[in-house]
């Protein structure tokens, strides 16, 4: 199927943002990963950075019980009410949804693969490399201290599946959840951009 959004969830230091960046370069397409974070913070009038320390982070309340689809941001006495955390994914939930029906385009995270499992013009894809093959990545790409580098990857895996879990009630590491899964460690960032990109087009 052809002109299809492309979801990808991914593991830390699996290159995923690289490889969104390059993918939605290659397919002249939009890109979102951390500009949903600015988009949403424009939207609701709050502060980006305090939006920030937000992302990708799930709450304790169970507040997504709401339902994306019957939620808007701009509701009266609504928001006010909800904890950051959760007003931030509905927030970017909307920007998701909205992004999709205005066109194809890349979006890495934010359980773009669920917010979207009822649009039938959507690829899903999962990134993972072994563990170390991650945390060398992070140290030269993100610069971290290689002494930290380990528990930071780690800490960000399970930040990310319990953000993933708590707000779609799934399995984040769940290879079923997605169309393709591919090892970036063993593929490299080129040849995975390549691959999504041909099947993603046909």
């Amino acid at each position: 199927m052809k002109n299809q959004t492309i979801t990808i969830a991914r593991q830390y230091g699996s290159g995923g943002r690289e490889i969104g960046q390059k993918l939605a370069q290659k397919m002249n397409l939009p890109f979102y990963d951390k500009e949903l974070v600015a988009i949403a913070a424009k939207k609701s009038g709050m502060s980006e950075k305090l939006f920030q320390t937000a992302d990708e982070r799930h709450t304790s309340s169970l507040l997504y019980s709401l339902s994306i689809g019957n939620y808007s941001y701009d509701t009266p006495g609504t928001s006010t009410n909800l904890l950051l955390n959760d007003r931030l994914f509905l927030l970017q939930s909307q920007i998701i949804e909205d992004a999709a029906k205005k066109g194809p385009c890349v979006i890495v995270g934010r359980c773009g693969n669920y917010i979207l499992r009822d649009n039938a013009n959507v690829f899903r894809v999962f990134l993972y490399a072994d563990r170390e093959i991650r945390i060398q990545h992070a140290i030269e790409t993100y610069g971290l201290d290689p002494k930290k580098a380990g528990s930071i990857v780690s800490k960000m895996d399970r930040q990310r599946s319990a953000y993933f879990n708590f707000y779609t009630g799934q399995k984040w590491n769940d290879f079923s959840n997605y169309d393709l899964c591919l090892n970036t460690g063993r593929m490299g960032i080129d040849r995975v951009v390549e691959c999504i990109s041909a099947l993603a087009a046909e």
